[in-house]
C-alpha cells in the first residue's frame, strides 16, 4: 500500500505548476477523516457542501484540496481543479490504492444486492477461492469485517478496502453498487469482470427525484464492466428490457437467469417447492436440470442466490461446485432471517425490507411456508420518500392477516404523522408506536403455523429519532420475546 504520492501521480490535469511535487500521504471526502499530509475532495454532498469544511481539513494537516475551483477564498493549501471532482477523486483513489483482487464483481437493484454479493462470496469459498463481499454489512473477508459506513462508500473507502482485501490474500470480491454511489462516481476507477441487475422498484426518489433518473444511475453500472464483460440480468424483473438493451450497447455478454430465462446460455428456473425451513429448485443450465435442495426460506431469496449462482458460473466455476455450494448457503443477517420459533408453533423472521416493492415480496415470500397467520411489523423511516408509505399499508394490509404498524427510524420527523400517513393504506392495522412493544405484542399473539415477519431494519442496531441513534434490534427483541415464553 502506499505511503505517499505526488499530485502530478495522482491527477492527469488541474493541479499548479508549483504543487506537482507535492506528496500526499492519504486522502478523503470527510474533513472528520483527514490526518496530515493527506488531500480533502471538497465535493457537494445532499446536505452541504464539503468546501464548508475546507479550514477543519486544513486544521487537521490537509496539504491540498480538490475542488471543482468554486471554493472563493484562497483555501491556502495546494488547490486542484477539475469540472468534475467526483470522477477525479474516484480515479485518484483508485491510483493511490492501485492493489485489488483480480476478479472484482458488481451487483445493483433496488432489493437483493446483500444478499446476492454474500451468496456469490460464499459460493466462491466453497469452489476454493479466496473471496470477499463489501456492502451495506461491511467488507466481508477471510478475516472478518470491515466496517464502511454506507452501501457504497466514497471512492478512498472502496480502493483502500480492496487493497487490503488483496493484501489479506483475496482473488475474488462481489460489491454493491447502489444509485448513490453510481450517480455520485464513487465506483469510477474500477473495473468489474461482471455485473448484475436484480431489479427496479421504487426507492430512494427522495434524492433521485423521479424513477427515470433512479433508473439511469443504475445503468451507469454497465460502463464499468471492463470490454467484453458479463451483464447479469434478472429476466423476471419488469425493467429487464431497458438493462438488456443497455448492456447490449456496451457488447458486454450476457446471461439471463429466473424463471423467464431462455434455455440457452442462461440458469433458468424449472420450478421451486417450499419446505418448512428450506426449498428444493429445479434449475437448467447449459442443458441439464439439476435439482438443489437450498436452505434458505422465500422465493425471492432463490431468486438471489440464482443471480450468484450465474455470476459464478459465468465467471467460469464448475458447476457441481457451484450446485454444492447452494446446498450449503447460510442467510444474510437481516434477510429473511430466521430468529426463532415460539412455544405455540410460529415463526419470527427478521427482514430489511422497507420499500412497496420489497414489503410485497417478502409478505408473498411467506405465504407458502405459514399454513398460518402471516403478520407483519412494519414502519417507514423519516426524513425519506413520503409517497412509499400508504402503498406499504395498503400492500401489507393485502398480503398480510395481521398488520401492526410501529416506528422505524423516524430521524427528524413526527413518527405519528409517518403512522398516519401508513395507515391511509392499513386503516384496520393495529399502531403501536413503540417498536419493541409493537414486536412483543405480535410474537405474544403468535399461535401454531404463524409466520412473523418483522420488516424495515433488518441488520442495523440502532433506532434513529431526533436525529440520536437509539441501541435497537430486532433480533434481540424478538428473541428475548420467544425466550419470555410467548
Amino acid at each position: 500500500m502506499n505511503t505517499a504520492m505526488n499530485l502530478a501521480s495522482l491527477f492527469s490535469a488541474g493541479v499548479p505548476e508549483d504543487a506537482r511535487d507535492l506528496d500526499v500521504t492519504g486522502l478523503t471526502a470527510d474533513s472528520r477523516q483527514v490526518r496530515p499530509g493527506y488531500l480533502f475532495a471538497a465535493l457537494q454532498g445532499v446536505a452541504a457542501h464539503g468546501r464548508e469544511f475546507v479550514e477543519q481539513a486544513k486544521a487537521k494537516g490537509a496539504v491540498a484540496v480538490l475542488s471543482a475551483g468554486d471554493l472563493g477564498a484562497d483555501p491556502g493549501l495546494a488547490q486542484v481543479t477539475d469540472d468534475n471532482p467526483r470522477r477525479a477523486f474516484a480515479l485518484a483513489a483508485s491510483a493511490f490504492y492501485p492493489n485489488r483482487p483480480a476478479t472484482l464483481v458488481a451487483v445493483t437493484g433496488t432489493n437483493g444486492k446483500s444478499s446476492t454479493v454474500d451468496f456469490l462470496r460464499q459460493l466462491w469459498t466453497h469452489a476454493g477461492k479466496s473471496a470477499a463481499s463489501i456492502g451495506t454489512l461491511g467488507a466481508i473477508g477471510p478475516k472478518g469485517v470491515i466496517d464502511l459506513g454506507h452501501t457504497t462508500p466514497d471512492p478512498a473507502a472502496i480502493h483502500q478496502a480492496l487493497t487490503r482485501l488483496a493484501a489479506d490474500g483475496v482473488t475474488h470480491a462481489a460489491m454493491e453498487a447502489s444509485s448513490h454511489g453510481l450517480e455520485q462516481q464513487r465506483v469510477d476507477g474500477v473495473s468489474f469482470a461482471a455485473a448484475a441487475f436484480t431489479n427496479l422498484s421504487q426507492d430512494h426518489l427522495d434524492y433521485h427525484g423521479a424513477m427515470d433518473a433512479y433508473r439511469h444511475a443504475k445503468l451507469r453500472l454497465w460502463r464499468l464492466v471492463k470490454e467484453g464483460g458479463i451483464a447479469v440480468v434478472n429476466a423476471d424483473a419488469a425493467d429487464n428490457a431497458i438493462f438488456e438493451a443497455e448492456a447490449k450497447r456496451r457488447d458486454l455478454d450476457i446471461v439471463l437467469c429466473g424463471w423467464r430465462a431462455p434455455r440457452k446460455h442462461a440458469l433458468k428456473i424449472v420450478e421451486i417447492q417450499p419446505r418448512p425451513n428450506a426449498q428444493t429448485m429445479t434449475l437448467l443450465w447449459a442443458g441439464r436440470e439439476i435439482d438443489v435442495e437450498l436452505p434458505l426460506i422465500g422465493e425471492f431469496q432463490a431468486l438471489n442466490a440464482v443471480c450468484a449462482a450465474t455470476l459464478a458460473l459465468a465467471l467460469g466455476e464448475a458447476p457441481d461446485a457451484v450446485w454444492a455450494g447452494m446446498a450449503r448457503l447460510k442467510p444474510v443477517k437481516g434477510r429473511m432471517e430466521h430468529v426463532g420459533r415460539s412455544k405455540s408453533g410460529g415463526h419470527v423472521f427478521v427482514d430489511y425490507a422497507h420499500t412497496p416493492d420489497g414489503l410485497d415480496v417478502l409478505l408473498r415470500a411467506a405465504r407458502p411456508h405459514a399454513p398460518g397467520r402471516v403478520i407483519a411489523v412494519f414502519g417507514c423511516g423519516g426524513d425519506r420518500d413520503k409517497d412509499k408509505r400508504a402503498k406499504m399499508g395498503a400492500i401489507a394490509a393485502r398480503q398480510a392477516d395481521i398488520v401492526i404498524v410501529t416506528d422505524d427510524n423516524p430521524r427528524n420527523e413526527d413518527a405519528a404523522s409517518i403512522r398516519a400517513q401508513i395507515m391511509q393504506g392499513a386503516p384496520a392495522a393495529t399502531e403501536i408506536a413503540d417498536r419493541a412493544c409493537a414486536i412483543k405484542e405480535a410474537v405474544a399473539m403468535m399461535q401454531a403455523g404463524d409466520a412473523l415477519m418483522i420488516a424495515g431494519k433488518g441488520h442495523e442496531t440502532g433506532q434513529i429519532i431526533s436525529g440520536v441513534t437509539h441501541p435497537f434490534s430486532d433480533q434481540d427483541v424478538a428473541r428475548a420475546a420467544l425466550e419470555s415464553g410467548a
